[in-house]
């Protein structure tokens, strides 16, 4: 009887029309499988700019048969550059959305090349627009400049800070297993960024104060965990401009397209009550009265 039903809910959810598949651990749905689709020839629409010889950017058609191609967009890149087109360049490496290297815009959203089928990015018109992630630098075609985006992850102190006394004895840093689920959701991200360009806020504040949405999902990450010994020291470095996590006025584009299944936005929120409560305490008042804020060791190194 039991197995009876488990069957039936399985039937119920494969009615879905996006199949998606929940690991194990929390925070985390795994992509639909692409479709199977006989789609032959499709046109790849793909942003084309050299800065050492084009004046300005320009869209490039590549023709490829999808029936001699494997089915991620990566696949087909993969196939322009060996087959048509070695000039065209873009990141690449692990090829399974762990390394977040491959992230781009495609069909109108970040996401990751090797995890985004052909089958489910192709429009009406058998063609695939990619881009780079928007609001960013060009280095070249598909190749952001993500310096600004890593210096702003480096500001946050994305390390364990452990207490001195295990530093001194060299003792193990133990968790309970409540404390350790505290951190699902939050560890997976990979930094690759779809989340930070696809926000509005970021594009207008990046270069300002905004850290964004990649970034300050991992500053909640180590704020979050329970073996970190510098915890009011994290939250004061966020304190110190509001602007670095009230800029997020919730539009939830973050959420929408991580390729990792993750809410950059509920961290975010979190984050606002630990700020709005430190700015809250006695300390913090007679502070903001003389214009002194506390200094964040190794926070702008």
């Amino acid at each position: 009887m039991l197995a009876t039903k488990r069957f039936t809910s399985v039937l119920r959810l494969g009615k879905a029309k996006t199949v998606s598949r929940p690991s194990g651990r929390r925070g985390y749905v795994a992509p639909p499988p692409p479709v199977k689709k006989n789609l032959g020839y499709v046109k790849f629409e793909i942003y084309r700019f050299d800065r050492e010889k084009d004046a300005k950017p320009y869209v490039q058609v590549y023709s490829v048969d999808t029936r001699k191609c494997a089915p991620m967009i990566l696949d087909a890149l993969i196939k322009i550059k060996n087959e048509q087109d070695p000039t065209l360049t873009f990141r690449r490496s692990c090829r399974e959305g762990i390394c977040g290297s491959c992230a781009m815009n495609i069909a109108g959203s970040n996401t990751l090349a090797c995890l985004q089928s052909i089958s489910n990015a192709v429009d009406k018109n058998n063609s695939i627009r990619i881009y780079p992630l928007p609001h960013m630098p060009v280095v070249r075609d598909l190749v952001p400049n993500m310096s600004n985006f890593y210096a702003q992850h480096k500001a946050i102190r994305p390390w364990l800070e452990p207490r001195m006394d295990h530093l001194v004895n060299g003792k193990e840093v133990m968790q309970t297993h409540e404390e350790r689920k505290d951190l699902d959701g939050l560890y997976e991200c990979i930094l690759c960024a779809c989340c930070s360009t696809s926000c509005p806020s970021y594009w207008w504040g990046a270069e300002q104060e905004y850290l964004g949405p990649a970034v300050l999902l991992q500053a909640y990450r180590w704020i979050n965990d329970s073996r970190d010994a510098i915890r009011d020291q994290r939250i004061q470095f966020l304190a110190q401009d509001k602007l670095q996590v009230y800029k997020c006025h919730t539009i939830m584009n973050c959420t929408k397209v991580c390729p990792k299944g993750l809410n950059p936005a509920k961290a975010i929120q979190r984050l606002k009550i630990y700020v709005n409560h430190h700015t809250s305490t006695p300390m913090a008042s007679v502070l903001a009265k003389v214009g002194a804020a506390p200094h964040v060791p190794g926070a702008s190194d």
